[in-house]
């Protein structure tokens, strides 16, 4: 009766009371959640309705409170993990799927939708209603309902594995990524690095209990700048093979839970009639199937290596001029790409920080908000946490009326997971016959202060977070009934979509106006700087962009083959990259092992939807640059067509009528100076 996660918030706009939510509350409170839930779809069974709201909304309803514990638990797993929460993280995960594939291969339950859709097309619905039928169709479908009893047998055996194996990978790698630690002890090693990144380091080192030493680690805000910026080229190898082989051959290796992850994808759509895991997953992409997919990557790989080769040429040549470099390696390349930005551009990140105070950042994002949306965020300090670095925003609109709640949390720490991500903690849409509104987070591993400097972000640092933001805006803007089809529920390849073209107005001038100022003299950024940033976007993308088809060629090889034949990860991995791989792979190092995105989140087979929707938002920003990227017409049409669409219909459908026409695949070369 006292458990805070099975009572209703009193927190004002129904917030998450993380502040009373302790490690032992969840799992009674999931079981006793489970256990009416049951009760309640076994009357729900009971009942000859096959009308929409019954099968539908009735629905929803009953398994409602699962959902909420379920999102609280995987929120703070994700941002803020205790021991105890790690402890039952993995009986967390197996009462979910339990439940879950209890009701997805319920014939009687089943029934009731199949029948409810065989008559949604009888003029009673409406366009989001049949949109939500075909999608819960479509998915108990592709979830097993029209299976044989031993197959369906067979799918709850691999979805009860896959939710402990994928648990286990992103735990691996998290545990690896906390537990390295590069000491240095000598001041003469720690030459080429910013100040800031040393004091930061010296701070680290003194939490470890190593005063007078500077430590580093492989969370971003230590990792890049340490590659970046170290002069001797012995540590960063050193850096470089420890984040390259902490969890492979290691104590924390995840080659056999990855070998074992994509035996199940496959063995689940094999019984579900598809060839490969991609096939399955690409049936529900906008790209729609492994083809199609590979015939997109092959196109810009034509594109961009050629532009990848001569940016690697400029690089060697570099290195070899300062240094007599000859033999040009992995570990090299963040550190002289540095240097020749420096020279070409008369720019470097560390020009940068200064303008990039993270609060100003943060308000400037709020501001290009404000301006192409009309919305405000006000900052409240009546709203739960669940650690001191977060801070919360109720939003509102032009009309001073309610948008949602807003969360962002920047810094790095041992609890939380590496990268940057936005959660629906409370997604928009209907809950007990009323429209609620949706409560987002972001969370990123920025930059942290210093004793003596605040938060200075790099570049990247704030691309990210203008990235994750687009994301927030997807979420808070949404407009439709039901949370299934709300904010970001789309098509995998469409989501980047409003995150990525945010990105775009970090490199024009009437932004960066907004807030870049330098946080000590309050000096607006310098237009020659605003030029060089902009020229910045297009510096080494050859490299960049091969990069990035590199990752998705590896997702791809991955989930197109027969698992069977990866019995070596590292020379299966070196056999798909190799067109794509410019320099020597270090020995005893590899990327797929510690490959979260695909191993333990939702990007298996989806990989490419970061350069599938590059394309959508280049074509959709030069769309804004041609009437001024704060016209309001413009970005009403965005915010109607798609922010405040979800996935109530076809993602393409959506862009035509924001864009007047298909994107266009030549607006991403000319943005990335690849045409």
């Amino acid at each position: 009766m006292n458990n805070p996660l099975l009572q209703t918030p009193t927190a004002p706009h129904g917030a998450y009371p993380f502040d009373q939510v302790k490690p032992e509350h969840f799992l009674p409170a999931l079981k006793a959640a489970i256990e009416t839930a049951k009760t309640q779809l076994e009357e729900f069974k009971k009942k000859p309705n096959t009308d929409f709201h019954h099968v539908m909304v009735e629905k929803g309803e009953i398994t409602h409170p699962v959902d909420y514990i379920a999102g609280i638990f995987f929120n703070l797993h994700s941002a803020e993990c205790s021991e105890e929460l790690e402890k039952i993280s993995a009986e967390i995960s197996e009462i979910l799927t339990k439940f879950g594939n209890d009701i997805a291969l319920d014939p009687v339950i089943f029934a009731k939708i199949k029948t409810c859709y065989d008559s949604r097309l009888d003029g009673k619905l409406d366009t989001e209603e049949i949109k939500i039928i075909e999608q819960n169709y479509k998915g108990f479908v592709r979830n097993g309902a029209l299976l044989s009893e031993s197959e369906k047998d067979a799918v709850r055996v691999i979805d009860e594995k896959m939710s402990k194996l994928t648990l286990t990978f992103s735990q691996n790698v998290l545990k690896a990524t906390n537990e390295y630690v590069l000491e240095v002890t000598k001041k003469e090693d720690l030459a080429g690095l910013p100040e800031a990144v040393v004091e930061a380091a010296a701070e680290s080192a003194e939490k470890k209990g190593k005063k007078g030493s500077w430590c580093f680690g492989l969370d971003a805000p230590s990792w890049l700048p340490f590659m970046t910026y170290a002069k001797n080229r012995d540590l960063r190898k050193t850096m470089a093979l420890a984040n390259g082989s902490k969890t492979f051959n290691s104590a924390y290796d995840n080659q056999e839970t990855l070998k074992e992850i994509l035996q199940l994808r496959t063995d689940r759509a094999k019984i579900l009639g598809f060839n490969t895991h991609a096939d399955y997953v690409l049936e529900e992409r906008m790209a729609m199937s492994p083809k199609k997919v590979m015939d997109f990557l092959e196109e810009l790989l034509t594109k961009a290596k050629p532009h990848a080769l001569k940016d690697l040429d400029r690089l060697r040549n570099l290195a070899k001029e300062l240094d007599g470099i000859t033999d040009f390696q992995s570990y090299d390349s963040a550190y002289y790409s540095e240097i020749l930005k420096k020279r070409e551009l008369s720019m470097d990140d560390e020009m940068l920080r200064p303008y990039f105070k993270l609060e100003n950042v943060v308000d400037g994002v709020f501001k290009v908000a404000g301006l192409l949306y009309g919305l405000e965020f006000k900052e409240a300090f009546n709203i739960p946490k669940y650690h001191e670095d977060v801070r919360t925003f109720e939003v509102f609109d032009e009309s001073k009326k309610f948008v949602g709640l807003f969360y962002t949390d920047f810094f790095p720490r041992p609890t939380k997971r590496p990268g940057a991500w936005m959660s629906g903690i409370r997604e928009q849409g209907m809950h007990n016959g009323e429209i609620e509104r949706p409560h987002i987070m972001i969370v990123c591993n920025f930059t942290k202060p210093t004793k003596t400097k605040p938060s200075l972000l790099t570049l990247d640092e704030v691309l990210t977070l203008y990235h994750e933001f687009g994301h927030a805006l997807h979420g808070l803007l949404s407009n439709v009934k039901y949370r299934d089809l709300s904010g970001t529920n789309v098509y995998w390849d469409f989501v980047e979509l409003p995150s990525q073209i945010m990105e775009n107005w970090v490199l024009e001038k009437d932004c960066l106006d907004l807030f870049a100022v330098h946080y000590e003299t309050g000096e607006k950024i310098s237009a020659d700087l605003v030029q060089k940033i902009k020229a910045s976007g297009k510096f080494l993308e050859g490299l960049g962009t091969t990069r990035q088809l590199s990752f998705a060629f590896l997702d791809m090889g991955y989930h197109s083959v027969d698992p069977k034949t990866v019995t070596d990860v590292a020379a299966f991995e070196s056999k798909l990259i190799d067109r794509t791989s410019l320099l020597p792979k270090l020995p005893g190092t590899s990327i797929s092992t510690s490959f979260s995105h695909i191993f333990a989140g939702g990007y298996s087979a989806g990989y490419y939807s970061y350069k599938w929707a590059e394309v959508l938002d280049a074509d959709a920003f030069e769309f804004f640059q041609s009437s001024g990227i704060f016209n309001r017409d413009v970005a009403r049409k965005f915010r109607e067509n798609i922010l405040e669409k979800g996935g109530t219909e076809h993602p393409m459908e959506l862009y035509k009528r924001f864009r007047g026409q298909e994107p266009d695949v030549g607006a991403l070369l000319r943005r990335a100076g690849l045409h």
